[in-house]
């Protein structure tokens, strides 16, 4: 009910590690970003994009509009595609270094600003190239300054420390959290998420419901982690349907916005395990899946196998999704179940055999799991232990329905 005393054209500033400008008509913040940042010297930046959704949502217009007002030279690399690579972050940051560019604005999902946040270190690095950050050959401590123009409902990636770039040669899709990626800026304009598509509306807020499952269910959870993903998950279930029947329903882009930046705040602090350990070497190997996708393949059997370990959080935070649930361990089908029928009403059913993948991939998917920089890491704080055997069944259980 809260939500109806919310003036969704009001712009609020929701202070995190970052400074949010959030709501409808965010986007005209970018003027007094573009005063502050020219106040501090910052005379280039590089611009981080897709190759259209920057430009077909009006952001940029307004973008260009600030930094001429204010003087500053820009430059933009336009080749960021989902799932971005360590060739993108060499050639935008050869581009940066070149023109001298000072800070990052990124323009788009958590694809641009991944890659802007590490173009962002590697500018205050010029002895260094993205695979020398994604094998994690040095630990920066420094990034120039980063500023995130969100353009979708699901990564969190404006407001926390975290990036996830690919290496194609390697199969290898690390990620990376440091406190210099924190953006300086980020600006959450739920006008600017009315033209996703329908498969990404639906694919980026299950992102964000995998962000706070697992962040709630880490072995470095906290109250703060689980609160946040109760909310999380409460909206997504309320206004990912009214978005997916109306597009142009600003009042659901809004709160899937701010479900979204919270699921990011809420991984913040709570991290990651399995599920985004497992679905990172799928679009790994197949750069084209939707990372959301992915992750709504997996989570039914990540529910399944953590269910009895962290009954009491799931049956709370799944119950928008999931009702009925007691919080008792023998529940663990009914809760994988439960979450799959969610999917499979918001119209993704799919499995890992629809995208490809057959058994006899499940060894290397393993592997890769184990392999892969970082994700070791996300897997050694999953609640069910870091066995091979709990990742493969994990995998097994998501390949058919």
């Amino acid at each position: 009910m809260w939500e109806k005393d919310i003036n969704i054209h009001e712009v609020k500033e929701i202070r995190t590690r970052t400074s949010v400008f959030f709501g409808v008509g965010a986007i005209q913040k970018i003027h007094d970003i573009a005063k502050d940042i020219k106040s501090k010297g910052i005379d280039k930046v590089i611009v981080m994009s897709g190759k259209h959704a920057y430009k077909s949502t009006g952001a940029w217009d307004v973008v260009e509009a600030a930094l001429k007002e204010y003087g500053i030279g820009y430059i933009n690399f336009d080749q960021v595609t989902p799932n971005p690579n360590t060739h993108h972050v060499n050639d935008a940051t050869k581009m940066a270094r070149e023109f001298g560019a000072k800070a990052v604005i990124s323009i788009g999902g958590g694809s641009p600003t991944d890659a802007g946040k590490s173009v962002a270190i590697l500018l205050e690095y010029p002895d260094k190239e993205a695979d020398d950050i994604y094998e994690f050959r040095f630990t920066p401590t420094k990034a120039a300054p980063v500023i995130s123009i969100n353009l979708t409902h699901g990564t969190g990636s404006e407001t926390n420390r975290f990036a996830v770039v690919t290496n194609l040669e390697k199969n290898f899709k690390p990620a990376i959290a440091y406190d210099c990626i924190y953006p300086t800026y980020a600006i959450d304009d739920p006008q600017l998420m009315t033209k996703l598509s329908p498969k990404q509306t639906r694919y980026v807020s299950i992102d964000a419901v995998n962000h706070v499952v697992e962040a709630a269910t880490s072995t470095v959870a906290s109250p703060y982690s689980i609160t946040l993903a109760k909310q999380v998950v409460e909206l997504v279930a309320k206004y990912l349907p009214k978005a997916i029947a109306n597009p142009e329903d600003l009042e659901a882009r809004y709160f899937l916005c701010y479900a979204a930046m919270m699921g990011g705040v809420s991984f913040d602090n709570g991290l990651l395990h399995y599920t985004h350990a497992l679905e990172h070497p799928l679009s790994a190997v197949k750069p084209d899946l939707s990372h959301g996708l992915g992750l709504a393949i997996l989570l039914p059997a990540v529910v399944k196998t953590i269910y009895k370990d962290k009954a009491a959080t799931l049956a709370d935070i799944l119950a928008p999704i999931v009702p009925g649930l007691k919080g008792d361990a023998s529940e663990a089908d009914k809760a994988a179940d439960g979450v799959y029928a969610w999917l499979k009403s918001v119209d993704v059913p799919e499995k890992l055999e629809d995208m490809g993948f057959k058994a006899e991939d499940v060894d290397k998917l393993t592997d890769l799991v184990f392999t892969t920089p970082s994700l070791e890491g996300l897997i050694n704080i999953g609640p069910s232990g870091n066995s091979r055997e709990v990742v493969r069944k994990i995998y097994e259980d998501s390949l058919s329905k």
